[in-house]
């Protein structure tokens, strides 16, 4: 057994969180941010017990800005 690091990207929707794990595509959700994470992994670990783990590349984050007409 060997463990890997996957990255999370999560964000608030009316009165949940949702959590994706751009790496492999699962997502989910809890009413925490600490529940949607956990939630990641299960899917996540059950995810990957169907289907070989990808070549993982690092995510890159970064943001930008744009201009909005009033």
């Amino acid at each position: 057994m060997s463990t890997k690091t996957f990255t999370a990207v999560l964000h608030r929707e009316e009165d949940m969180y949702v959590a994706e794990c751009p790496e492999v595509g699962t997502v989910s959700q809890g009413k925490t941010v600490e529940e949607a994470l956990a939630n990641l992994k299960e899917a996540t670990e059950l995810y990957l017990e169907e289907f070989p783990a990808p070549v993982v590349h690092k995510a890159m984050l970064t943001t930008f800005e744009v201009v909005i007409s009033a």
